[in-house]
């Protein structure tokens, strides 16, 4: 049940991100900005998607070498498979191309900085299931 759970949230913030904004026909090509910077937030890698976060900002996380290191670093590091972990990284970000389908900000990671444990209560998951007290039985 927590699979099914998770899988339709991370399904609904995947959908919930899509740009429905008309295009415009223009033959100039948009200019995509990047810029590398020091960031702090919160790392999630579930179901084949990585997912940053700030107080202020999503992004989707480049596959590259790095990331395949968060990973690893971070699954020592989580109770269950829908924790996320505290980073600190150096990255470079940018904008997706229009003809691509995914976050609209993306990050590549250049260099991991800190990875620790996440603050459980700031884990905003909801997990259903049945609780296993001395008073509920």
């Amino acid at each position: 049940m927590k699979k099914v759970f998770l899988l339709v949230f991370i399904t609904a913030t995947f959908l919930s991100c899509k740009n429905d904004e008309k295009k415009e026909t223009n033959s100039e090509e948009p200019e995509v900005t990047i810029d590398e910077s020091l960031v702090t937030g919160s790392f999630m890698y579930y179901a084949d998607s990585a997912v940053f976060h700030t107080k202020s900002e999503l992004f989707g996380v480049v596959e590259n070498e790095k990331l395949q290191d968060l990973i690893l670093q971070s699954e020592t590091l989580k109770d269950e498979a829908s924790d996320e972990v505290a980073v600190t990284l150096k990255v470079k970000k940018s904008k997706k191309p229009e003809n691509e389908e995914g976050w609209e900000n993306r990050i590549e990671i250049l260099e991991i900085i800190k990875v620790s444990k996440g603050n459980p209560e700031n884990n905003n998951i909801i997990k259903l299931g049945k609780e296993t007290n001395a008073e509920n039985q």
